[in-house]
């Protein structure tokens, strides 16, 4: 484990620190917290003030576990009614010193309802991460400036009046990325390899005053960069990928090496590859720290607090009349995540449901809200559909075969080309000489047109741009329910459906078409199936 502290006291130092900082020191098998800062023997090589004082024998040990034993949040008797869970905040909930006060003071609030957070994820504060993407861009361009960052994260430090140490450490980190951007202007050059590492630091910071905020009003708190507890990847820069390794390390760090009752504030969204090197996890991947942390643990619950009343039954800032969701299966949060839901990171469900372990959605601004629970379900879904949402810009390829009727091999050859692009399929239908498939918007141009050139050789390819594909999560056992309003109502509109996908999936229907219809059929629709008033008569639905 690497080192993120720099204070050692001793217990001369102890009687008078503990009246002002309530139960923040706690002693692990290898190790000594003292107000949000970790000491150990190996001590890093950069942002250290050493003190050579030396860690308290075990009856010093004692006492501050006597004292722990009489507060609150150290109950002893308490701890087998205890839920344990993971939470994790995302940028906005995050956003400046008010937010990291407020979300702090949430997570005492759930301590206080029963709850014991073992593993608190933080993203970057607010637009921090967009704002280092900027500076790196800015470098290539000849300029560095990174002043606005350190402005939001000093603010916080003296807002809550936070130790000189720890001042030192995020200055420290805040010029080890200046540094880092003076690098890249000089060489011109910003590769996958450097833009991970410029992007950790929003995490690295936004870890450490959350840390010590929560010291500061009673909740013992410990900083840990993601790969101190085990987030370990592979050297796929931008999109890594977590190592099989990592369950046994995870699991390793939170059973025998943290200490229970200390709340672990972890870095989201990074990791890092056997070589030492920092990776990310691709946007949005502070969930897939959380789930991943919490499955492997075994918690109780997983919580990820967002901006929203939980999953809704639309986007809001399209539907007004959006309702929370109380409760989904996770396949049905998976493909809400996939076709474009801004709930959860695409594959973030996948350790939740490997090792079955609920998540709930809640929001921060709104802690009050009961939120949407993900978890196993048995049987039919409870309602026709269960949510709308949509992918906007994407590219629909219909592709037909040259060939002899029957010849066989056909879609084979297709497959084998979009892989050699290195090309991912959103949607597709096909039929004997012919299939249509959706292309997502961020993949590589230059790679689409290169398996146009390919698919060209055996087949007739017709590219249609400005496409937008609509998902219904909905029961599919009752699609000829679903799809007689769907159709009814894109009659009605005149809005016509390029191409439908229904059956690999047993949780969503897909449509295809016009950038420029999707906002109608999306309220429409939302209006038949949630608002009971809609352009058709649907009083024949249940």
């Amino acid at each position: 484990m690497r080192a993120l502290g720099t204070v050692i006291i001793t217990l001369n130092a102890l009687t008078s620190i503990v009246s002002a900082f309530a139960p923040s020191y706690v002693r692990t098998s290898n190790t000594f917290i003292s107000g949000g800062y970790l000491r150990q023997s190996k001590i890093p090589e950069l942002c250290l003030a050493q003190k050579n004082d030396t860690i308290p024998e075990e009856n010093e040990h004692e006492k501050v576990q006597d004292f722990r034993g009489k507060t609150p949040f150290f109950n002893r008797s308490d701890r087998q009614s205890a839920i344990d869970i993971a939470m994790k905040f995302g940028g906005s909930s995050l956003a400046n010193a008010d937010r990291i006060h407020h979300v702090a003071q949430l997570i005492k609030s759930q301590i206080e309802q029963g709850y014991r957070p073992r593993v608190v994820v933080c993203s970057a504060m607010g637009k921090t991460t967009n704002s280092l993407l900027s500076a790196g861009d800015f470098a290539l361009e000849g300029r560095v400036d990174i002043q606005a960052i350190r402005t939001l994260h000093n603010q916080c430090l003296s807002e809550f009046g936070l130790p000189d140490n720890l001042r030192e450490e995020i200055t420290c980190l805040l010029d080890e990325c200046e540094d880092m951007l003076n690098g890249v202007r000089l060489i011109q050059e910003l590769s996958p390899k450097s833009l991970d590492q410029l992007v950790s630091y929003g995490e690295r910071c936004s870890v450490r005053i959350m840390s010590a905020r929560l010291n500061q009003i009673g909740v013992p708190a410990q900083a840990f960069d993601a790969w101190d507890v085990g987030i370990l990847t592979d050297s796929n820069f931008g999109d890594a990928q977590l190592l099989r390794s990592s369950a046994e390390v995870i699991s390793n760090s939170f059973n025998n090496r943290i200490d229970p009752d200390i709340c672990a504030v972890v870095t989201g969204f990074i990791g890092q590859d056997p070589a030492g090197k920092t990776t990310t996890l691709g946007r949005g991947g502070s969930d897939l720290t959380a789930t991943t942390i919490g499955a492997i643990c075994g918690f109780d619950e997983i919580q990820v607090w967002k901006d929203v009343d939980g999953i809704l039954t639309a986007d809001p800032r399209l539907v007004t009349a959006a309702l929370p969701v109380d409760d989904v299966s996770y396949d049905e949060a998976s493909e809400l995540a996939y076709f474009g839901a801004q709930i959860l990171h695409p594959i973030a469900m996948q350790p939740a449901m490997k090792f079955d372990v609920p998540v709930r959605v809640k929001n921060s601004y709104n802690p009050d809200a009961p939120g949407t629970i993900i978890r196993n379900r048995e049987g039919p879904a409870p309602r026709l559909v269960t949510a709308i949402t949509c992918k906007r810009n994407v590219v629909l390829l219909d592709v037909e075969s040259t060939q002899m009727l029957g010849a066989y091999g056909f879609l084979a050859n297709v497959f084998k080309d979009l892989e050699t692009s290195r090309l991912s399929v959103d949607v597709l239908a096909s039929s004997e000489v012919s299939i249509s498939l959706t292309l997502d918007k961020k993949q590589d141009p230059k790679q689409i047109r290169a398996a146009e050139k390919k698919l060209s050789e055996y087949s007739k390819v017709t590219k249609k741009k400005d496409r937008a594909i609509l998902t219904l999560i909905s029961d599919v056992e009752r699609s000829s329910d679903v799809l007689a309003v769907v159709f009814r109502v894109f009659s009605t509109l005149n809005i016509k459906v390029e191409m439908m996908s229904q059956g690999a999936s047993k949780v969503n229907i897909s449509f295809v078409m016009k950038n420029s219809q999707i906002d109608d059929a999306i309220t429409n629709l939302h209006s038949c199936f949630f608002e009971d008033k809609c352009v058709i008569d649907t009083s024949n639905l249940e």
